[in-house]
């Protein structure tokens, strides 16, 4: 079976480089599946759940915000956050979600300061939705 080669990177690191079967990312017009020989393009991505299909297996990764570049070969996808499903503190996320939400209720915070905070609880959010899949 084709393949298609699968780069994942953060401004920290690069998280995943690896060919695989196909991807599913969460992009600005909904889930978006990719095999190989996909046509070209480039696309936003939003926080949420990135599946990954190899050999019969799947993988899933929580992402923030960032944007994938898609070639007949390649899925390159640029995020400011990737947290495999096994590394994902289900605690640590909810404490996240309350202090986000906490925080979005507070009336001084000004625009910038809105979207930093709705950045962070959307990232959490995802991080609990890939976490709670096969847990709950």
């Amino acid at each position: 079976m084709a393949t298609i080669r699968l780069e994942i990177v953060t401004p920290e690191a690069k998280i995943y480089s690896d060919d695989v079967d196909s991807v599913v990312i969460p992009g600005s017009e909904g889930e978006m599946g990719i095999l190989p020989q996909h046509a070209g393009l480039m696309t936003q991505l939003l926080p949420g759940e990135l599946r990954i299909f190899k050999g019969g297996e799947e993988s899933r990764l929580a992402v923030g915000e960032g944007f994938v570049e898609v070639t007949g070969e390649k899925v390159s996808v640029l995020t400011d956050m990737a947290v495999a499903e096994s590394d994902i503190d289900e605690a640590a996320a909810e404490e996240a979600i309350r202090r986000a939400e906490a925080a979005m209720k507070e009336e001084h915070l000004d625009v910038e300061g809105h979207a930093s905070v709705q950045a962070s609880l959307l990232k959490s959010l995802a991080q609990l939705k890939v976490k709670r899949r096969r847990t709950h």
